[in-house]
């Protein structure tokens, strides 16, 4: 029974009862010192008060009087058997199982194979009751990570429960009431405060040499009230006055003034802004005078372009509500473009239209090729790049531009973003895309809560911006693999949690949001989480400093629908094994042998150095003891040095003087170990401590603790015992008395509990 119709039935009760009655707060202050009523009456241990009726007691004990119901460590709102879990490639042998409800997630687990599907209620995007069927009552749940599935629950009554359960907890009204702010991770895992300092918006710009003689940091923004939507650290030209950002700010819509986002090290720079409040004839001389003066911050160029990433008919349909575009006739040494990328209504509709494609029941090659051609998904996509693409050539032929939409936030961030990954290096590396993130999606202030729907809003705000945008990067990345240090999992990765609300990075709207939330003190960081997972998300292709500058093939042909993306959870069409996993798992194991060979080349280096000096002090004393006979050389001495050896020492031991090598358990393991201070079993133990073969990934089905592997779930080596497990068995890091480095490495829960059972 949820807690709305506990209490309200609780209220019903009390007003039977009486009217003034105060029975709740009289509740509220029993305690253990409470006096036991003479008649005895307890309530789950506690005594209850005279003036509690039997009715109340006796109704509370009949609604509550079953024991709480756990699944792995989740409390379990509801649990319901005998559920069927309909895969559309397979109506006809529906999968059987337990549905649990708990309050984050819903899972179903398969009895037969001991499989789990987790859905986290925040990743929820839809759910509908379908009309009843002679096997139960269908439940249609679509998932913002692409995952569609159908649960057919026997009792009417039952699916009615987990429908309504679900409906109030998959988006809070309140964004207090998202996942995040309750979130708990292992106690090991890592502590609330890691990540939410890496990235600093002063340092990234420090790392494109800014402020510097053109450019300055503006102070105005301190407590947003040049721009709330803005970061407090905006950067702006030097000739720019206060008067001049106010107007601007004041002519923008949203107040978002021409900011500087990208420096070029030819000098050519991006600025972001939103459009003018110009209308059909409106001008504003300082606005005029801000974009002269970001067009002299480049002195390589008379002059920049002004991009509006929106298609024509749209900047003209906004003039008659007072918005518009720059007019070219007041705007000095500019060139205008439009470059036409639809609003979030039409790219809403489009991956609607990209899902219904890929839910179709039996798609023919055809069918399948006309739906995903009729939602226009792949010419967005392109469009997107184009626009890109034209930004990073210009700037990089040394013109500066400056880049619009309608209110900045949203097409602007996708363009601005995509050429600085075009342009910079850096920000193809895990750190460099994660700042990019930071800067022109967090701190620019794109609208993460509405676009993605974290809680109950307007319909028509939800957008996927962002996942046109990782969807850009990986049309790049199958473009240039060696040009990026991270994979496809390391897109997935950051799609699924921009959703999940787990983490606070991507909660609110803008930086102002964030602070005023205070999620840095309430909440984790998913690039904290992130950091102790970074082995995975490395593309083991990758060459750094191959290219300064990398340029997107726009050719249709070389677009691709990313179906690890879209149709990653459909059985059957991904491979068994993806390559990128197979190079990673070969790499990290070429690695933990390298790491290996190092340890056992110092050791090996540091007993040689041992026997060296112990042998020059054996020649020492047994020149020494020799010198009353003199032993002339044989011809045919033996070249023997265990032999030589054991011949010196023998003349040693018949020696007089108490050398330290005069021992009686003298051999060469002693001397080994003695160089080291190392016991035998501690010796062993790191030569042991390194697995030598690592199990191969083909055929490797089920995990030890019986959890399938199937197309989305990541086999994991331990670096110990070269077995292969699940996500879920490999938690733990570990450094291996056998690798040199000492960097902590995955291992299973076996080695993990050896490990601590063997040291001291």
């Amino acid at each position: 029974m949820d807690f709305t119709r506990f209490m309200n039935k609780f209220n019903e009760i009390e007003r039977q009862l009486s009217p003034t009655s105060a029975l709740r707060l009289s509740f509220d202050n029993i305690s253990p010192e409470t006096e036991e009523p003479p008649d005895g009456k307890r309530l789950w241990g506690v005594p209850v008060p005279p003036f509690v009726s039997e009715k109340v007691v006796s109704w509370i004990e009949e609604e509550f009087n079953e024991a709480p119901v756990y699944y792995n460590g989740n409390s379990v709102l509801k649990k319901v058997e005998n559920v069927r879990m309909i895969d559309r490639y397979n109506t006809k042998n529906p999968t059987v199982g337990t549905l649990y409800l708990t309050a984050t997630h819903l899972i179903f687990v398969e009895p037969d194979s001991n499989k789990e599907t987790w859905i986290l209620h925040m990743h929820i995007a839809s759910i509908e009751k379908l009309p009843l069927s002679t096997t139960g009552s269908p439940l249609l749940i679509r998932c913002k990570t692409f995952l569609s599935v159908t649960f057919v629950i026997p009792k009417d009554s039952e699916c009615h429960d987990v429908y309504t359960s679900l409906i109030k907890l998959f988006q809070p009204v309140s964004i207090n009431k998202l996942y995040c702010f309750n979130y708990q991770p292992a106690k090991d895992d890592f502590p609330k405060n890691v990540g939410w300092d890496f990235f600093k918006l002063e340092a990234e710009f420090k790392h494109m040499l800014v402020p510097n003689e053109n450019w300055t940091l503006c102070s105005m923004n301190e407590k947003y009230e040049l721009c709330d939507t803005y970061p407090r650290q905006i950067y702006v030209p030097k000739e720019a006055t206060t008067l001049m950002l106010i107007s601007s700010s004041r002519f923008r819509s949203k107040g978002r003034l021409p900011a500087l986002t990208y420096l070029h090290n030819n000098k050519a720079s991006i600025c972001r802004c939103s459009q003018p409040l110009s209308g059909f004839s409106a001008r504003c001389l300082e606005d005029e005078q801000m974009l002269e003066a970001i067009r002299k911050t480049n002195p390589n160029n008379d002059y920049m372009f002004v991009v509006d990433t929106r298609p024509r008919i749209n900047a003209m349909a906004n003039r008659a509500a007072g918005k518009g575009y720059e007019n070219e006739a007041f705007y000095e040494n500019i060139k205008f473009h439009f470059l036409g990328i639809e609003n979030i209504h039409v790219q809403r509709a489009s991956l609607q239209k990209v899902l219904e494609a890929c839910e179709q029941k039996s798609p023919t090659m055809s069918a399948f090729l006309n739906a995903l051609e009729s939602s226009g998904w792949l010419k967005h996509i392109r469009s997107i790049l184009d626009t890109s693409s034209f930004i990073a050539n210009a700037v990089d032929k040394g013109i500066s531009v400056v880049v619009h939409c309608s209110d900045g936030w949203d097409r602007t961030a996708q363009v601005c973003s995509l050429a600085q990954l075009m342009l910079n290096p850096y920000y193809r590396t895990i750190k460099g895309f994660q700042a990019l993130i930071e800067k022109d999606w967090l701190a620019f202030g794109h609208k993460f809560s509405e676009r993605c729907g974290h809680i109950q809003t307007d319909a028509r705000e939800v957008s996927p911006i962002f996942t046109q945008f990782l969807d850009c990067t990986w049309q790049l990345m199958s473009q240039r693999s060696e040009s990026f240090e991270f994979n496809e999992r390391f897109l997935l990765i950051l799609h699924d949690h921009v959703h999940s609300c787990q983490f606070g990075t991507f909660v609110g709207n803008c930086e102002k949001d964030r602070l005023d939330l205070k999620l840095a003190e309430r909440t984790f960081s998913l690039w904290g989480y992130m950091s102790n997972h970074l082995n995975e998300y490395i593309n083991p292709l990758y060459k750094p400093n191959v290219d300064e500058s990398i340029k997107a093939n726009l050719a249709p042909q070389c677009i691709k629908f990313w179906r690890g993306m879209y149709s990653r959870f459909e059985s059957g069409i991904h491979p068994r094994e993806p390559l990128g996993d197979l190079l990673l798992d070969s790499k990290e194991h070429c690695n933990s042998l390298e790491d290996h060979v190092q340890h056992l080349t110092k050791r090996i280096a540091s007993f040689k150095n041992y026997i060296s000096k112990s042998a020059k002090k054996l020649q020492d004393a047994t020149t020494t003891t020799t010198t009353k006979v003199t032993k002339e050389p044989t011809p045919n001495e033996i070249n023997d040095n265990k032999y030589n050896y054991d011949k010196k020492l023998s003349e040693l031991s018949a020696a007089d003087d108490d050398h330290p090598l005069k021992a009686s358990n003298m051999s060469f393991a002693n001397l080994s170990l003695n160089a080291e201070q190392t016991s035998p079993q501690a010796l062993s133990e790191e030569i042991s401590s390194v697995a030598l073969d690592w199990k191969s990934m083909r055929n490797v089905t089920t995990c030890s603790c019986s959890t399938p592997f199937d197309q989305f779930s990541k086999k994991t080596h331990c670096w110990r015992c070269g077995e292969i497990f699940c996500e879920r068995c490999i938690d733990k890091n570990v450094a291996l008395p056998g690798h040199d480095s000492g960097k902590p490495v995955p291992v299973c829960r076996g080695c993990f509990r050896q490990m601590q059972k063997q040291s001291p």
